[in-house]
């Protein structure tokens, strides 16, 4: 692992007494979308930040050509793809070491308003009860349209859900900052006291999950988790690719069951997950005829499955 000198990269001075924030974004070969990012980056109205790259021992010269074009970034490099989890730990362990009083989490296939990050600190220093907070995350494709506006996690059912996923934004959830009961890993602002008291990200997970089961420990601690509507990004996504890939199924399956586990959900979760949800949609798929195409994706969950009470965790090799 090879880390770069501590570097500021504080833009507009808007004389106020603003914490500084680190903002760890990850990277595994997505070179253009990194540096599409840090340039979003760089029209922020902020007045004290440094932005931490972590790249995941990509392939694509993505690391040469961060230190290239934004010599201001800390750049730490792994020697492999860690995974969502523990590639962002590393960036918190860095941050730990530095006068950081916030972290962000943030996608690299993200573009970000200028004032989303001030708007973000404001609401949680309005309130030290405040433990994390998110902002509304569009479509990059279309601009207009809600990906997230923070996470609901349905206790009955097992499940975690995008709240206005899908929807216009037409001013629906108003303009003050809203509870909600998780904020998604793609722009996730915490205070790094709150990282002191419940710890990293669970690595087990690899990829997905973890930010909600992160939350639901910082609401465990006492403090609140919000969505701040007035904060705005836009996330290069695009769903129907993720519904195709199978390793998303395996990661979404396995990691469902984990962070079930970790936080102690009651019998109905499970209930719901492992026969109302898994055990219908692996029927349906192998007996639907319309659904043969689904073969990989069935296989996928199956083998999320015996992984998870196998106690297989981490990286898969799918």
């Amino acid at each position: 692992m090879n880390v770069s000198p501590i570097l500021s990269t504080t833009n507009h001075d808007l004389n106020l007494p603003m914490p500084r924030v680190g903002i760890v974004i990850l990277n595994w070969n997505r070179r253009q979308e990194t540096l599409d990012c840090l340039a979003s980056l760089g029209r922020l109205e902020y007045p004290d930040y440094e932005i931490v790259v972590v790249d995941n021992g990509s392939e694509d010269g993505s690391a040469a050509a961060i230190a290239e074009r934004q010599p201001a970034v800390t750049l730490i490099q792994a020697q492999s793809n860690l995974g969502f989890a523990v590639g962002n730990n590393l960036g918190l362990e860095y941050l730990r070491r530095t006068r950081a009083g916030y972290f962000l989490l943030l996608n690299n296939d993200t573009e970000v308003a200028p004032d989303f990050l001030l708007r973000l600190v404001q609401a949680a220093e309005a309130d030290p009860r405040v433990g994390a907070v998110g902002p509304t995350i569009y479509y990059d494709d279309r601009p207009e349209m809600i990906w997230s506006a923070g996470g609901l996690i349905d206790w009955q059912r097992g499940l975690t859900e995008m709240v206005g996923l899908g929807q216009v934004d037409g001013g629906q959830f108003g303009m003050e900052p809203r509870p909600v009961d998780f904020v998604t890993g793609c722009a996730l602002l915490a205070r790094m006291s709150v990282l002191e008291q419940v710890g990293l990200l669970e690595p087990r997970f690899f990829a997905y999950y973890e930010e909600a089961e992160w939350c639901v420990r910082v609401t465990k601690s006492g403090f609140r988790v919000l969505h701040v509507p007035a904060a705005k990004i836009w996330h290069k996504i695009a769903i129907e690719e993720r519904e195709a890939s199978p390793p998303v199924h395996y990661y979404m399956t396995r990691n469902r069951l984990l962070f079930l586990r970790m936080t102690r959900a009651g019998w109905r979760a499970w209930l719901n997950t492992l026969l109302l949800d898994y055990g219908q949609r692996v029927i349906s798929w192998t007996l639907r005829p319309r659904w043969r195409t689904k073969v990989p994706q069935r296989r996928a969950m199956l083998r999320g499955i015996v992984d998870y009470y196998r106690g297989q965790f981490g990286p898969a090799r799918l």
